[in-house]
C-alpha cells in the first residue's frame, strides 16, 4: 500500500517544496518484494513495535468464531519533501530525519570543496539538528556508477568529511558523535541509466534520530 500524499511535516527548514509523500508497506503472504533502490539505505532503522496490547477476546472486535487477530505492528511512515531545484531532499520517518544534498549543488564537479550556497544549506540542517536535540549524526557520501568505483568511494568519503566539518562549525564536536562514511555507487536512490537519476544518486546524506 503506498502513495498517500498531501501531508506537510511541520517546521521543515526548506524554502519552497515540490511534493510531500507518505509511503508505507504492509507485509503480506507470498514472495518478498525486492526494491532495486536503497529505500532504507545504510544505517537506517524502523520502529514497528505495537504501541498498545489488544485483547483478542474483547466483544467490540466482533471476530467470527475461530478467527484470530494477526500480530499488531505500527507501519513505518515516511514523508518526503524536495526543494524546487531538487538540490535538497528531506525524509522523516518514525525514527529519524534524513537530509540529502545533491553533490553538484554543493560541490564543483569531481571536487570536495564547498561553495557559499552549500554552507547556507548545511547551516539549515544544523539548525534542525539543534531543534531535534540530536547527539549522534550519520554523514554518508554517495556517487553514481560512472567512472572508477574506487575513486567514487574516495570522493564520496571526502565530500562526507567536508560536510561533517561544516556541521561541526555550528554544532561542535564535543557533544556530537559523528559517523562518516563514503559508499561510492552503493545504495542508489534512483536509476543510474539516466542523467537525472545519476544526479540524484550523487549526494551527501545527513541523518539523525527524531526527538
Amino acid at each position: 500500500m503506498s502513495g498517500v500524499s498531501g501531508v506537510t511535516p511541520a517546521a521543515i527548514p526548506l524554502g519552497t517544496f515540490l511534493a510531500v509523500t507518505l509511503a508505507f508497506a504492509v507485509t503480506m503472504p507470498g514472495p518478498a518484494a525486492v526494491s532495486a533502490y536503497a529505500d532504507a539505505g545504510p544505517g537506517r532503522q524502523t520502529n514497528t513495535t505495537p504501541p498498545v496490547r489488544l485483547d483478542p477476546t474483547a466483544p467490540g472486535l466482533k471476530l467470527r468464531p475461530g478467527r484470530k487477530l494477526a500480530p499488531g505492528r505500527v507501519l513505518d511512515i515516511k514523508s518526503v519533501v524536495e526543494t524546487d531545484d531538487g538540490g535538497e531532499r528531506r525524509e522523516d520517518t518514525n525514527v529519524d530525519v534524513t537530509f540529502a544534498l545533491q553533490a553538484e549543488v554543493i560541490f564543483d564537479k569531481d571536487s570536495a570543496d564547498l561553495g557559499d550556497a552549500a554552507r547556507a544549506r548545511i547551516r539549515a540542517i544544523a539548525d534542525e539538528v539543534k531543534k531535534q536535540k540530536a547527539t549522534a549524526l550519520r554523514v554518508f557520501g554517495f556517487t553514481d556508477n560512472l567512472g572508477d568505483a574506487d575513486h567514487g568511494v574516495s570522493l564520496s568519503k571526502e565530500r562526507a568529511n567536508m560536510v561533517q566539518r561544516e556541521l561541526a562549525k555550528d554544532l561542535g564536536s564535543a557533544t556530537i558523535q559523528y559517523e562518516i562514511r563514503g559508499y561510492g555507487e552503493q545504495y542508489p536512490i534512483a536509476d543510474n541509466a539516466t542523467e537525472d537519476g545519476r544526479r540524484k544518486n550523487r549526494r551527501v546524506e545527513v541523518s539523525f534520530p527524531r526527538k
